[in-house]
């Protein structure tokens, strides 16, 4: 109903259902105890490691007796085996999969739902999570938040510019070449993502220029977009407006954070959760990557389920007593650093955050590539646009790709080709179809790969 009503009414009017939205939202994100978890989060800054991991060790603790009492699940899971609530015997607990959430996730709930701010995992991968969060841990979790993006100054009433997957736009609009709703009382203006065209670039480029954002807040694909589009066609962006900018749910490659920050003329800090409630890596002013080990525990298992420095992540969350996730492979990869950062952050490091797991193309020949690979096709080539890797049997990939036709020639063509038979070897069948335009996924996130034979692999 309110759909069918935001559509009809004109632009002024949309833009005032979206503040009252936010107004409802942000009640719940920014009651209760949040600025008490703000001051605590700050407060972390000053502790030594030893005392994080107390803290750790005293949060995990908690974490297990509630689970035991309150989850059916849990209670079950853990019903034929010694289980203790130290941290250090922590291996000695199941690991749980999302097929086994999702097939138990009543018995998971320690809430009731009409009591809980729900939460939706994206489903391009398999049936949606539902989540249900506890409003003090929803709390809490955009305290760490807000926390780590007053790095640059951000505070909720600053400008902001942001790229996320909502579809608030009509048909009006779209022929207006207007892109966007406002919030004009929190000052946050939300730019479509599934316009992000060649030919409205300029379009986006122009009122972000126009509205001077201080912080760029979402999908870094979408940004990147923009980006290489001012770069490419010598878009002078005015320096000293934007102060920060804090991309959202992707991975951001060494190629798209150098291309962001070199057209906005500011520095990006990247962060890693989750919308199922994982703990956090923050990216502190000096570049590095840092465990937040209040936020939860974080083990990184080689494929025999021994600790290893790289290898696939299993979380434990502490904010997400609503639904607990214990000993949770969330299907992402880590690798972990022996390095100490100069900063006063004194949480761990972390090398590299390789993404999804479940991002990859399968070659017979070479076995999986990875997200990372599979974005170094790009290296030495010139007038790609985008492009999108589709697998649908085990022997062929397609590749869609959109090019410019001013800068790609026969010589790119082979250099593309060749960076792909470098990861996918010689065996396999590889198609270049060259296209006009690559859809994104319902949430509005771009994928750059789609596979759809990961039934067939054993993992």
């Amino acid at each position: 109903m309110l759909d069918r009503l935001y559509k009809l009414l004109p632009h002024f009017f949309q833009n005032l259902m979206v503040t009252l939205f936010n107004l409802k939202n942000y009640r719940i994100r920014y009651g209760g105890n949040y600025k008490k978890y703000r001051k605590l989060y700050e407060s972390n800054n000053f502790l030594t490691l030893n005392q994080l991991k107390e803290k750790q060790s005293s949060k995990f603790k908690e974490l297990i007796i509630f689970a035991q009492d309150n989850s059916a699940f849990y209670r079950d899971l853990y019903k034929d085996i010694p289980t203790s609530s130290q941290l250090e015997y922590i291996s000695e607990l199941p690991i749980v999969s999302k097929e086994m959430l999702r097939k138990q996730i009543e018995k998971v709930y320690t809430i009731n739902k009409n009591e809980a701010v729900v939460s939706k995992t994206g489903g391009t991968t398999g049936k949606s999570l539902e989540v249900l969060f506890t409003k003090d841990n929803f709390q809490e979790r955009f305290a760490i938040l807000d926390n780590f993006r007053n790095i640059s100054g951000y505070e909720l009433g600053k400008k902001t510019a942001w790229f996320s997957g909502k579809n608030l736009l009509t048909n009006r609009d779209i022929r207006k070449k207007r892109f966007w709703k406002t919030d004009n009382l929190h000052k946050v203006r939300y730019y479509s993502t599934f316009h992000l065209k060649t030919e409205y670039l300029n379009t986006y480029i122009v009122d972000l220029k126009k509205y001077k954002p201080e912080f760029l807040v979402g999908f870094p694909s979408n940004m990147y977009e923009i980006a290489k589009f001012g770069i490419s066609n010598n878009i002078e962006f005015p320096e000293g407006i934007v102060k920060g900018i804090f991309p959202t749910a992707e991975t951001v490659t060494a190629e798209s954070r150098s291309a962001i920050e070199q057209f906005f003329k500011t520095k990006l800090y990247d962060q890693y959760a989750s919308s199922e409630g994982a703990p956090f890596i923050v990216e502190c002013k000096n570049g590095n990557l840092h465990l937040e080990l209040q936020s939860g525990v974080f083990e990184v298992l080689d494929a025999h389920n021994n600790p290893a420095k790289t290898g696939r992540l299993i979380l434990t969350s502490f904010t997400t007593y609503g639904t607990p996730l214990i000993r949770y492979d969330i299907g992402d990869s880590l690798v972990l650093s022996d390095r100490v950062c100069t900063c006063k952050n004194k949480n761990p490091l972390v090398d590299e955050i390789l993404g999804r797991i479940d991002d990859f193309v399968y070659s017979p020949e070479n076995g999986k590539i990875n997200l990372g690979n599979i974005s170094n096709t790009l290296k030495d080539t010139k007038g790609i646009i985008r492009f999108q890797a589709i697998q649908n049997q085990l022997d062929t990939i397609i590749v869609e790709t959109i090019v410019d036709k001013e800068f790609y020639n026969t010589s790119i063509e082979k250099k593309f080709i060749s960076n792909w038979r470098d990861r996918i070897g010689n065996v396999m069948n590889l198609q270049i179809l060259y296209v006009d335009e690559i859809s994104v996924a319902k949430s509005g996130k771009y994928r750059m790969v789609k596979n759809n034979i990961k039934h067939l692999i054993d993992n």
